[in-house]
């Protein structure tokens, strides 16, 4: 009856995530991409360990010599930091067109169809516009982006809610100087630093000014600007829109999202691509189950502890009074930034959850 089980518009990680998910179950799958790999996007590169187990269950192999591992966070104020490892073992820190390279490597060995190149022009019932071409599909999925044209068509693009923030990033050609991934907070941005390379690291700054430059905000930062401040970029600098999104609807009928056409949560939590292989599990399941609707419940649940992790983190963006409080309060009692962590990763079940975060109101409180 179709020319293909599933379709796949955008070939991001999301949907080639979601492709390899649905070859998987052994469905004939199709993808199509205005660009050809590797595609680049800002971003800060880093998978903590819920991401690659994600990736693992995928059967989606990074290599160990591809990027440079890390062991937790830190956190880096004008003042103090506090550091916690991962209670789950190293994340992995790689150039974003290096896993995009490696994602469509497992995509074409999988049998996913790949047609690069090629815009998705429009969707209609359960026909795919291919620039002149067009295909039929019994299952489509929209992963094409916060912009996704898919949710436009398909009529799924109300919003529930939404906040805007902006990245912008660059390479340097520097050993990294930590085991850790690094967020420097100051007023009204952050900068992260990850290592990609052990001669290369990345470095992101994120803030609500769409205007404001790595350059002007760099000497805000008098440790990373003494680091950094006379190196040459490696890469030239790259913007992204970074937002938290909650569509009303990620799926009907026959069609889905996943990825940030879904909804997204703010870059600071890390967890983007982690949520995106989460959901590609999850998506796969529901197609093979013949119900949608089991997709959009596990994709709500796969939301919460991300989200609540953004406001958390949002918060302390917003009110330099909380995050001088939140501060001492980590620096005071260093296990509970490590409950944080752990529970930011998905190691900590609701019981535990919730008394970190009763012991961690009281200690901002009394801070």
């Amino acid at each position: 009856m179709f020319d293909t089980d599933v379709f796949v518009s955008g070939g991001g990680p999301a949907g080639l995530a979601a492709a390899i998910a649905a070859r998987r179950k052994g469905f004939t799958v199709s993808l199509a991409d205005a660009d050809r790999p590797p595609v680049d996007k800002a971003c800060g590169e880093g998978l903590m360990p819920d991401s690659l187990a994600a990736a693992a269950r995928l059967d989606i192999e990074i290599p160990a010599d591809a990027g440079h591992s890390f062991r937790g966070i830190r956190f880096t104020g004008p003042l103090s930091s506090v550091e916690a490892p991962f209670p789950n073992g190293l994340g992995r820190a790689l150039r974003r067109t290096i896993l995009h390279s490696l994602l469509a490597e497992t995509a074409a060995t999988a049998g996913v169809q790949c047609h690069w190149g090629t815009s998705v022009t429009g969707v209609d019932g359960h026909t795919v516009h291919l620039n002149r071409e067009k295909l039929t599909a019994r299952w489509i999925i929209g992963a094409d982006g916060g912009q996704s044209l898919v949710r436009r068509w398909t009529g799924l693009g109300d919003i529930s809610r939404e906040s805007n923030r902006f990245g912008f990033r660059r390479h340097y050609k520097i050993a990294p100087w930590s085991e850790y991934v690094e967020i420097h907070w100051n007023i009204g941005c952050q900068f992260y630093i990850t290592p990609v390379a052990h001669d290369e690291i990345c470095l992101v700054l994120m803030s609500r000014d769409s205007h404001l430059r790595i350059d002007e905000a760099l000497p805000r930062f008098p440790a990373l600007f003494q680091r950094l401040g006379h190196l040459t970029p490696a890469t030239s600098e790259r913007g992204s829109f970074a937002a938290t999104r909650r569509l009303k609807k990620v799926a009907a009928g026959h069609v889905a999202l996943i990825g940030d056409a879904s909804g997204t949560v703010d870059a600071i939590t890390g967890e983007g691509l982690c949520m995106a292989f989460q959901q590609a599990l999850a998506l796969a399941d529901a197609m093979e189950a013949g119900n949608l609707n089991l997709y959009c419940q596990e994709h709500a649940r796969l939301a919460r502890r991300p989200l609540f992790m953004a406001e958390f983190m949002l918060l302390m963006d917003r009110s330099s009074i909380l995050r001088q409080r939140v501060f001492r309060a980590f620096s005071h009692r260093p296990e509970l930034f490590a409950r944080i962590l752990a529970s930011h990763v998905g190691k900590v079940n609701i019981p535990q959850f919730a008394a970190t975060a009763a012991a961690l109101g009281w200690e901002i409180v009394t801070a």
